[in-house]
């Protein structure tokens, strides 16, 4: 028989753990790159446009928590890795895998094309064109992201009269030394950027329209996550391992509310990591607000009707799911919200031989999620899976998308979020094995 053909789209990491399975269960390969380099969002001002690092970024989890398991950090590298760790890693382990002869650099993928019918008995037939090919395939693995398109607040990009900018545009502190800044948000880039800007502006206030659960970088000397790691099993139950991170994190940093955050709800939350940001409001070089009503000009009127005078507002608001490659009509449900009609957050049912890598919100490290989700890939293009019908997939999806209704903030932060620990079981449980 002749080797399936796989196209990957994305040579981040999700691309290159994705494309490092489907070549080792001897499918003949291409990965596209839109720019000249591999690492996706980890390679600084990467030529792709489409990395949202900063000079200062770290991961947010440990590098053992965050390395692919066949594929160890290096002895010297920190324990949060930084951008350049997490390029170089990338670097490494597409070398050591080979993965780089199978790379399409400045390829910019137009248009990815179904050249069969869903409804018909025919075998999944892919086109994937760049402005200067079109290539035939037996399936897609789309591995974009989606922290790449930023979502703006009309009224801080329209009204404020100063500087305005996403956090994906913010690079480096010294842009900023003297000003009077206003950041919006309280998730890890939000978290970071204040922390970053605040020991040299002349004012720095971050806006908290949330309640944080914020968790610390180091506890008793050791990473934060490899301390919570060893309660990611599944014979745990999952509120007693919420408990127990939280109740860590309380004795980390007290009562955030005493600091002027929010009282937590009971909904559940995408926890924020940060090593300084609480001992910067608590110095007060941070100012912490908890909305904003009015914008007028440069003036910034809070929801405790005191107002500031602000020279940059930089507007941490999260993002949106951005396919421009992608037809209308393949991928259902409400991207512009984050809700993407995937079974297991991979397979759109209509679709087979088109897959979504890393489309997904998590507790823990990504690249972890990224290799379960490629196997599991491989193992229905091998044959060994058996995907349930259109109908037992569309109920699914359903019933996640509730789930998360019901136990999450109702934002477009939280419409891609799942917590591990289940998720991975459900992924392994999904289909029917093959003998």
């Amino acid at each position: 028989m002749t080797k399936k053909r796989i196209a990957v789209i994305g040579a981040g990491a999700a691309g290159l753990c994705s494309a490092k399975y489907m070549r080792a269960a001897g499918f003949d390969v291409d990965i596209y790159e839109i720019g000249s380099q591999i690492g996706g969002m980890w390679t600084y001002l990467n030529d792709n446009d489409l990395s949202n690092a900063y000079r200062t970024l770290h991961i947010n989890t440990s590098k053992k928590v965050t390395a692919f398991h066949d594929f160890p950090f290096g002895g010297h590298v920190q324990s949060f890795p930084d951008h350049n760790d997490m390029h170089n890693y990338l670097n490494d382990y597409a070398n050591h895998f080979d993965l780089i002869k199978l790379i399409k650099f400045n390829s910019r993928v137009t248009l990815i094309e179904p050249l069969f019918d869903p409804f018909k008995d025919e075998l999944p037939k892919w086109r994937v064109q760049t402005k200067d090919t079109s290539e035939e395939y037996d399936a897609v693995l789309a591995a974009t992201g989606h922290l790449s398109e930023p979502r703006h607040v009309a009224m801080f990009r329209d009204k404020f009269g100063g500087q305005y900018l996403h956090s994906f545009n913010y690079k480096k502190p010294e842009d900023f030394v003297g000003k009077r800044i206003c950041v919006v948000g309280v998730g890890n880039s939000a978290c970071d950027i204040a922390s970053d800007v605040c020991v040299t502006s002349e004012t720095t206030v971050l806006v908290a329209r949330s309640t944080p659960i914020i968790l610390p970088k180091l506890m008793f000397g050791l990473p934060f996550t490899d301390i919570t790691r060893k309660i990611q099993q599944p014979w745990i139950p999952g509120w007693l391992r919420r408990r127990i991170t939280r109740t860590l994190a309380w004795i980390a940093h007290g009562s955030l509310p005493k600091l002027g955050f929010k009282l937590p709800g009971k909904e559940r939350l995408h926890v924020t990591s940060n090593g300084t940001i609480v001992n910067d409001i608590a110095y007060h070089r941070v100012l912490l607000k908890q909305d904003i009503t009015s914008i007028d000009g440069k003036k910034i009127t809070f929801s405790d009707n005191s107002s500031l005078e602000c020279d940059s507002l930089i507007a941490a608001t999260g993002y949106k799911v951005h396919l421009p490659y992608m037809p209308d009509g393949i991928i259902v449900g409400d991207p512009e919200n984050n809700r993407l009609d995937l079974y297991k957050r991979v397979v759109p049912p209509d679709w087979p031989g088109l897959y979504m890598i890393g489309f997904f919100n998590t507790d823990t490290a990504l690249n972890m999620i990224f290799e379960h989700q490629a196997k599991w890939v491989r193992d229905i293009e091998l044959g060994l899976i058996k995907l349930p019908t259109k109908l037992d997939m569309l109920s699914d999806i359903q019933a996640k998308s509730d789930w998360v209704s019901s136990h999450y903030k109702g934002t477009p932060r939280h419409g891609l979020e799942e917590e591990h620990v289940p998720y991975l079981r459900e992924l392994k449980r999904a289909g029917t094995k093959m003998r």
